[in-house]
Parts: C-alpha cells; sequence; structure tokens
C-alpha cells in the first residue's frame, strides 16, 4: 500500500510584501519536521512541490535534515495542481482596499485583537469566494480549485508503483480540499479544517490504485516537542 505525505509549508511571511517566503521560523519547522523524519528513518520515493516559492523552502529544509541515505536527490517534480488558491485575489474581490499590504498590516496593527481580526477577514473573504454567487469575479472559482487539487492527487494515484511512499510540499488550502474529497466533508467545514491546520504539519493518506484513505491528519507532535512557540497556524 502507497503512502502521501501531505505537508503544509512552514510559516511564511504573513504582512511583509512577499508572502511567498519562510520566515525564520518556517525554516525551522521544517528543519523540525526533516529531524523527526530521520529520527524515524522515513524516506520517500517521490518528492512533489506545489510549485510555490515557500513549498520548495520547506522542502529544501525539510530533506536536508534526512541523512544522505535516505535523501532523493535531483528529481524533484513540481505539480502546480497542487499549488495554493490566490489569497491575495479573493481577499481584494471581498474588500479591494485590502490588495494593498500597508493597509492590511495598518489594520491589524490598529485592532484589540489581530490574530482574530485576521480570521475573521480571512474567513468571510473566503466564504464569499465558496458561495458561488461571484464566480465570475475569481480567476479560479472554488469549484474549480477543488477539480484542480483532485486532479493532481489523480495524477499521484495513477502514477507507475503500487506502494510508493510519496512526500508532497503544498498548502493548508489544498489539503484541506483533498481531505474534503478523501472524507466526503461539506464545504461548511472547509473552512473549519483549514484553520486548524499547522504550520509544517503532515496529513497522511494511504492508497493501492484508486483508492484512497485518510491515515492521520494535522499531525505536529515534531513541533509540540520543541515548545509551544514552534506551533502556528499563520
Amino acid at each position: 500500500m502507497g503512502q502521501i505525505y501531505l505537508v503544509r509549508h512552514g510559516q511564511a511571511s504573513f504582512g511583509s510584501a512577499n508572502y511567498d517566503r519562510l520566515s525564520d521560523l518556517g525554516v525551522q519547522q521544517a528543519r523540525l519536521l526533516g529531524e523527526w523524519y530521520a529520527e524515524k528513518r522515513q524516506g520517500f520515493s517521490r518528492v512533489l512541490t506545489g510549485g510555490m516559492n515557500r513549498h520548495r523552502q520547506t522542502a529544501v529544509a525539510c530533506l536536508g535534515a534526512l541523512p544522505r541515505n535516505l535523501r532523493k536527490e535531483g528529481d524533484w517534480e513540481t505539480d502546480a495542481g497542487f499549488a495554493e488558491y490566490d489569497h491575495e485575489e479573493i481577499f481584494k474581490r471581498y474588500r479591494p482596499e485590502l490588495s494593498d499590504p500597508d493597509y492590511l498590516t495598518r489594520f491589524l496593527s490598529e485592532s484589540e485583537q489581530p490574530h482574530q481580526a485576521f480570521q475573521q477577514l480571512f474567513q468571510a473573504a473566503t466564504a464569499r469566494w465558496m458561495a458561488g454567487e461571484n464566480d465570475s469575479d475569481y480567476t479560479e472559482t472554488w469549484p474549480n480549485f477543488q477539480a484542480r487539487c483532485v486532479a493532481a492527487l489523480q495524477r499521484v494515484l495513477m502514477s507507475p508503483g503500487s506502494a510508493q511512499s510519496v512526500i508532497i510540499f503544498t498548502s493548508g488550502g489544498t489539503i484541506s480540499a483533498l481531505c474534503q474529497h478523501v472524507l466526503g466533508i461539506p464545504d461548511s467545514k472547509v473552512l473549519e479544517l483549514n484553520w486548524t491546520l499547522a504550520n509544517a504539519g503532515v496529513t497522511k493518506l494511504l492508497y493501492s490504485g484508486n483508492r484512497v484513505s485518510l491515515s492521520y491528519l494535522n499531525n505536529f507532535s515534531h513541533l509540540e516537542a520543541s515548545g509551544a512557540a514552534a506551533v502556528t497556524y499563520r
């Protein structure tokens, strides 16, 4: 039976002009995951990333912590089907002023509870996107995003080798959409799931041919061992 490890990227650079890069903590989180895999002697038959910089940086830091005999060098694959949705467009369509990073930074700095304020913005903006009533506003609709993620998973399932161990570095929205597909959960629960996924957390799928099941969801014990400060969600 094959194994697919879906890794959410380490903490990105929220609030900066370029979100798509890991923070120093994000690099540390990815390295802690790699050290955990090294301790467990876990190697991988295939390595995929979703094509975003933060995905690649997470892969480099994580797999760089593996001993040489467990590394898979030189032939990592990129599949944009595992890329995240365009959160910047989703924010912009909800409230145009949110396309300005400086505005969002000021808005959050003026909030008494910035994390809660951001969560409310995120939920409202993505709920509008997912509702389907304004699909013409978006380059990629929610159903198209779902279909893209599932198609990427199907490409892995149908690839040669029925007992491969595959690691995929991706994002929280993608992992949530894939879990929705595997478990059959409704759209109303996907946002709740997405919000709980930890940076550098791991979700494991088991597969045989076209059949796929969930082994575990959002494991981040490798971070908890280093203390609460190592666990982040944004």
